[in-house]
């Protein structure tokens, strides 16, 4: 029998200014029956029961601050030093695929000739504990640089990184060359289809838990409780490992698109058009109408194209935030009670918060860590109206000259309701602000049931 933590129901929960090792203490053993499910699985709770390969957020070196070692295969299991698991959202899949005996978990992985694409200059930023605590700074490095490592401690070490290039085919570039507001000029613009060259940056997420808990202005021991309980206990070692720092979250990541030269996107002699935007599926994939997510996306692509065409560079970074961070079947559920309620701009938020309590989750505060591992000095051209996005990178240190609103022509109908509800918020905007009771007469479609 193996021993398995459960929250004991005779201790009341923490509350205030939790630490883990009070939380620690709410926590019990109790023993499996052979008929359980888990039997045979070994637990790797405690400090006592292993010994992390060192890691050192933040260090002076690749080599001095370590691997990020998440999997407990071979070694890992008493040498890791992650929480969590690999892939982001979609561990969930490697995991099925071993249960159903579709792939060996012990898969030793080939990395020949999967290196990056090209380079991205290194940064100081990469080198201290504040500026970037989201992602691993040598994540698209990992099997050079811990190759060695991985071979002499036996464990699994995966890239968090990866960089390519491709071609990008869009009908909105099409027409914009079609008239004349995008030219072909056979480099970044190949041809009249408006096929586009770009060079494309995944990285799944890797939190630095100290840091990441220092940007939201609340205690580690706050983060980790919050992250332990409102995730039904879903990971134990948040609470139970305070020596093990960094946690790989099952959340998406994100995709840089770069056009024109890479190299210059850290150049403060070059221009920047930069466009942060986050998931829209129903928009941005399948063009629904109710918001204006895919047309401020490819006027984004547009606006970034010509930045670089005129010797600067332009820049798109897609979050996997679908529906604010709230997911599609909350968004759907808004979407509802709008058109069945009266859609309109005053009700906009309103009828978010009611559903989810929150108008919004995004919560900008890490988003800016891409933005210093780039090298971005600056941003001459800010292709958003977001106060939030604007303000978090500010707050980061990086200046932004000018922001673009998207043009008035370019947002759908059904949509304004949307777009007015976020300008009177505090979007920005080079237009009017409707008042409270102006946005009473901006309306939606609605829509009826029928019996």
């Amino acid at each position: 029998m193996y021993p398995v933590e459960i929250i004991d129901e005779g201790v009341a929960p923490p509350v205030g200014g939790v630490t883990i090792p009070e939380v620690a203490a709410s926590i019990k053993t109790a023993s499996v029956s052979k008929a359980s499910p888990v039997d045979s699985t070994v637990l790797t709770t405690y400090p006592e029961d292993s010994s992390p390969i060192p890691l050192k957020w933040g260090d002076s070196s690749p080599e001095s601050r370590g691997p990020i070692v998440a999997s407990r295969y071979r070694d890992g299991l008493s040498k890791h030093n992650a929480i969590g698991a690999h892939s982001g959202s979609y561990c969930v899949y490697h995991a099925l695929a071993v249960g159903s005996n579709q792939l060996n978990p012990e898969h030793v992985a080939d990395y020949t000739n999967s290196q990056p694409a090209f380079s991205v200059p290194e940064q100081k930023e990469w080198y201290n504990d504040e500026d970037i605590v989201a992602m691993d700074a040598f994540g698209h490095l990992a099997p050079l640089l811990f190759g060695d490592t991985s071979v002499r401690e036996n464990v699994e070490i995966k890239p968090t990184i990866a960089i390519t290039k491709a071609h990008m085919q869009l009908f909105e570039m099409k027409d914009a060359v079609e008239k004349g507001r995008l030219q072909v000029d056979g480099d970044i613009v190949i041809n009249r289809n408006g096929d586009l060259n770009v060079s494309k940056i995944a990285v799944e997420p890797v939190w630095y838990l100290p840091g990441v808990a220092k940007r939201f202005n609340i205690s580690e021991e706050q983060l980790r409780k919050s992250l332990f309980e409102d995730t039904n206990g879903m990971y134990p070692e948040l609470i139970t490992r305070p020596d093990i720092k960094v946690f790989l979250p099952p959340i998406g990541g994100l995709t840089v698109y770069i056009f024109g030269d890479p190299q210059y996107v850290s150049d403060p002699s070059k221009t920047l058009a930069l466009r942060i935007h986050d998931e829209c599926n129903g928009s941005d994939v399948f063009g629904s109408d109710i918001c204006t997510c895919r047309p401020y996306l490819t006027f984004g692509i547009e606006e970034a194209v010509k930045e670089a065409q005129t010797g600067g560079s332009g820049v798109v970074i897609y979050f996997r935030k679908e529906g604010r961070a709230l997911g599609e079947v909350t968004k759907y559920l808004v979407y509802n009670a709008r058109k069945r309620g009266g859609d309109t701009a005053a009700e906009y938020f309103r009828r978010t918060e009611c559903i989810a309590g929150v108008r919004d989750m995004r919560f900008q505060q890490l988003m800016p860590d891409i933005l210093k591992w780039l090298g971005i000095k600056k941003i001459d051209r800010m292709l958003s109206m977001s106060n939030m996005k604007h303000d978090a990178i500010v707050e980061q240190g990086i200046p932004i000259l000018q922001r673009i609103p998207i043009p008035d022509e370019l947002i759908p109908p059904d949509s304004r309701v949307e777009i007015d509800a976020k300008i009177n918020s505090g979007y920005f905007t080079n237009g009017k602000i409707l008042t409270l009771e102006e946005l009473k007469d901006v309306k939606g479609r609605e829509w009826h049931d029928v019996e």
